[in-house]
């Protein structure tokens, strides 16, 4: 996989700046940052394989860790703006300016140098998923009740950026971006320096990750998915082992948020909607869960089919994306890779 990914991570770029547009081998800017965004979605992916698939957790709440990180990116991007913004305000947003306020919030302060914004990508994802999971794992809440908690999180999150007087402008969220690092972010040269670092961004998640499923933290988290009374008894710190894996799990998607914000250009509310929490799952399942690799491929072949179909058949494309979900579970239950893995047992 990570031959195939540093091969796109060099060829994509180059046939978007090298190549004219005439040529047929010509990549657009539009499908590069389709392409960049896909990627996002694969980390965020594999951040909830790590937990679901190798330790049992069925997180239906990570895309709240996503969207936190999204959202620390968008303060940067955003005070990035200056002077430049609808209202002329050096300082303020222009939703702030429009909602008559007066000062920036004391949340905001920081967010003008990047080192600062990139250290809340990690610390506020990580932060609340420890806090989280420190009740939680501690309370020995496990199964469904946990899915129903992670999904509950989420949803309170949503309604609390849906309120203007929380300052990450409410309903419409952050956008109107103008450049990253003094770069243009309309410059087919960023755009380009985006994809790449969603690539090596995926590329490093992948490793991390694989080097945790391979060590001893990850055999441990393979006997707690399977046997976690037992591991218990056993003499293992159970509640310390989930709470280290979730954290770190919960970081690289919001590493993943703050890839995908400066992309697609915009962060509001709607990702913190749990339906998108549950579909990250759906990547995963049609993938192939506690494959890691499997995780990438499901969040890729499902956004580029969802791209698909929703130009192709505008008024039924939910009915063919969902026959496509059923279609995967009944006929493979291990997913996509499962079938790759079962003829290769068969020769």
């Amino acid at each position: 996989m990570l031959g195939i990914l540093a091969l796109v991570t060099v060829l994509v770029p180059m046939c978007n700046l090298l190549i004219p547009q005439a040529s047929p081998l010509h990549i657009s800017t539009f499908t590069m940052t389709l392409l960049g965004k896909y990627l996002c979605y694969a980390l965020l992916a594999i951040s909830v394989d790590l937990v679901w698939g190798y330790l049992g957790i069925l997180s239906l709440g990570h895309g709240a860790f996503f969207a936190l990180g999204g959202y620390a990116m968008g303060m940067y991007l955003m005070r990035q703006i200056g002077s430049r913004g609808v209202y002329g305000n050096p300082l303020l947003p222009d939703f702030m300016v429009f909602l008559n306020w007066q000062h920036l919030p004391w949340f905001w302060h920081g967010f003008q140098w990047f080192w600062f914004a990139m250290l809340m990508v990690v610390v506020v994802p990580g932060l609340l998923a420890l806090v989280f999971g420190w009740f939680s794992f501690r309370s020995r809440v496990t199964g469904v009740y946990l899915s129903i908690m992670t999904q509950a999180l989420t949803y309170a999150l949503l309604l609390a950026f849906f309120r203007n007087e929380m300052g990450f402008g409410g309903n419409n969220g952050l956008t109107d971006f103008k450049d990253i690092l003094g770069f243009s972010l309309q410059s087919d040269a960023t755009r380009a320096g985006l994809f790449i670092a969603s690539a090596m961004a995926l590329g490093a998640g992948y490793l991390s990750c694989l080097y945790i499923t391979r060590s001893r933290l990850g055999k441990l988290c393979t006997a707690i998915r399977d046997q976690e009374d037992r591991t218990r008894f056993i003499g293992y710190r159970v509640e310390n082992a989930k709470l280290w894996v979730f954290t770190f799990s919960a970081i690289l998607a919001g590493i993943a948020g703050a890839l995908y914000v400066p992309q697609v250009g915009i962060i509001n509310p709607t990702e913190f909607a749990p339906l998108g929490s549950i579909e990250i799952v759906i990547w995963v399942a049609m993938g192939g869960r506690a494959t890691l690799y499997g995780a990438v491929v499901g969040a890729l072949m499902v956004n580029y089919a969802k791209s698909y179909l929703t130009a192709a058949m505008p008024d039924a494309w939910l009915f063919a994306l969902g026959a496509l979900f059923v279609l995967v579970t009944l006929l493979l239950p291990q997913g996509i890779t499962g079938l790759l893995r079962k003829k290769e047992v068969n020769k």
